[in-house]
């Protein structure tokens, strides 16, 4: 990092530019030799002098800290912690436990007064990584809190930092406040002591933080939890994008012992993943689906990349969807909420995150990715009929997703305004041109998020430049799992092959 820029006054968006580790509405990710103690001290001292420049945090206020089980994690979790002592706060040290769980007891779910907190967690990104979440008293950092927090600028004491961006002096975290109890006993209330009995269900423990916690769950609610799996280096699983050896272990436990379902959950355990008794994984989307029937939702949020089966199966009376991300499923279900109180709102991602917008009964809001709630919610379910008949009770509608990797932004938006030129019919003139070979006849567009096209046969293909990666994303749907994953290869060799040179071509004639 370049001393003199921070010494004398840096923004967040130069210390982005300068470390190459940015930051975001969903936080802070990067290679962990980049996230510093350095940086990570001027991020969190960022988020909180924004905090208090709108009233929601001043000297002496608490601010609750937790993190993940990635070997980085500690020192980063010290130099926030020292952060939000230069601050003027106080540390709540909440432990090594999942990021709904922080994020239940700062919020003030469980009675108490609402607080800020720092979950350090890159989720389900490689070890070599890591990430920093925040969350304002009340829900999660938006995207209208961005940019005040990147304009924040941040003076550096060098009498905190050696020679490598390192902290001088050891840091004590304070004796840890225990709030799994408290996350658990919300969903017994919720659902019942008994509410897994005679259910016999398996935990992939990995490295997921909430590993054991989902042990505890388990049991709590009157079920048989049995552990597979549990490893000491860190393991990334990505509930959005499931490894093949997750595939294989799933399947093989679940042919050696005798379950209702395995469960499991990324690393910050925020995101879920369930599996019926022979192992086969649900889409995190299906298992949004069920969650929200579980629970009498009236409006479901879900981004544009999830399965269509919400609506065709009439399972809940109004879906919105919206651009991918939480902070853009949250802000549309504050929307919904505000437009009806007494509506039962949630939102859920195709990574099976799920929010809860208002109250269930005793069940309080908790407007964060959850993944206690879907698994609990998709279990049970079990006991009146196999999980695998649940879902084949819905309309066959199966999403595949995948990625091209290097993919130059340049290209991205050159593909893009070849797509958009136009009016609608011109549009769905070229797409019928351009695809046509691929999908069939193509129906409807949507932009929302990228460019997602709608064919008469059913299919979907859904184009989306990442954000904030030189990568292009596509996300396919068809009546069957192979043949969307069929499709997604095939439409991802023509953008390559034949669309992506006809739009660099019609960006630059000649």
């Amino acid at each position: 990092m370049n001393d003199n820029l921070q010494n004398s006054g840096a923004t967040v968006a130069e210390l982005m530019a300068i470390s190459g580790v940015p930051f975001g509405t969903s936080g802070v990710r990067g290679l962990a030799t980049a996230m510093t103690d350095k940086l990570c001290h001027a991020y969190a001292t960022a988020f909180l002098q924004y905090l208090r420049q709108i009233g929601e945090f001043s000297a002496g206020d608490r601010v609750a800290l937790a993190g993940d089980l990635r070997a980085s994690t500690p020192r980063i979790l010290a130099a926030c912690a020292t952060a939000v002592r230069d601050c003027g706060g106080e540390v709540v040290f909440c432990g090594h436990v999942p990021t709904p769980a922080l994020a239940f007891h700062a919020m003030g779910s469980n009675g108490g007064a609402g607080m800020p907190s720092i979950m350090v967690t890159g989720s389900h990104i490689p070890a070599d990584r890591n990430g920093i979440k925040f969350y304002r008293p009340h829900g999660e950092v938006l995207k209208s809190d961005e940019a005040g927090i990147v304009s924040q600028r941040v003076v550096s004491d060098p009498a905190r930092f050696g020679n490598d961006d390192s902290l001088l002096a050891p840091v004590v975290l304070p004796t840890m406040v225990d709030v799994v109890p408290a996350y658990i006993e919300r969903y017994v209330k919720h659902f019942g002591a008994d509410a897994l009995a005679g259910l016999t269900v398996g935990v992939y423990q990995h490295t997921a933080v909430g590993r054991d916690v989902l042990v505890r769950a388990v049991e709590a609610l009157g079920g048989t939890a049995v552990p597979f799996g549990r490893e000491t280096v860190f393991v990334p699983v990505d509930t959005e994008a499931i490894r093949s050896e997750d595939i294989a272990l799933a399947a093989q436990w679940a042919a050696d012992n005798a379950v209702d379902a395995i469960i499991s959950t990324d690393g910050d355990s925020d995101r879920p993943l369930v599996s019926d008794a022979r192992g086969v994984w649900l889409r995190g989307d299906v298992v949004g689906l069920l969650c929200a029937q579980a629970v009498g939702a009236d409006v479901a949020v879900t981004p544009v990349s999830s399965n269509t089966v919400v609506e065709l199966s009439g399972a809940v009376p109004k879906v919105v969807r919206t651009r991918i991300g939480s902070p853009y499923v949250i802000a549309a279900m504050m929307e919904a909420a505000q437009a009806d109180p007494a509506a039962c709102v949630c939102g859920y991602e195709a990574n099976g995150g799920f929010l809860l917008g208002t109250a269930v009964g005793e069940l309080a809001a908790l407007p964060t990715r959850d993944a206690l709630l879907p698994i609990i919610a998709v279990v049970q379910a079990a006991k009146a009929r196999p999980i695998a008949e649940v879902v084949a009770s819905l309309p066959p509608r199966f999403t595949f997703s995948d990625r091209v990797a290097d993919f130059p932004q340049a290209h991205s938006a050159a593909l893009i305004a070849l797509l958009s030129t136009g009016g609608q019919g011109e549009q769905l003139a070229r797409v019928a041109r351009l695809f046509g070979d691929i999908a069939g006849l193509p129906t409807a567009l949507d932009t929302t998020d990228g460019y997602r096209m709608s064919f008469a046969n059913g299919a979907v293909v859904h184009l989306r430049p990442s954000g904030n990666a030189p990568e292009l994303r596509c996300y396919t749907e068809a009546q069957s799992e192979a043949e969307a994953k069929d499709l997604n290869a095939r439409a991802l060799a023509h953008v390559l092959g034949a669309v992506v040179p006809e739009a660099l071509e019609a960006q630059n004639p000649g």
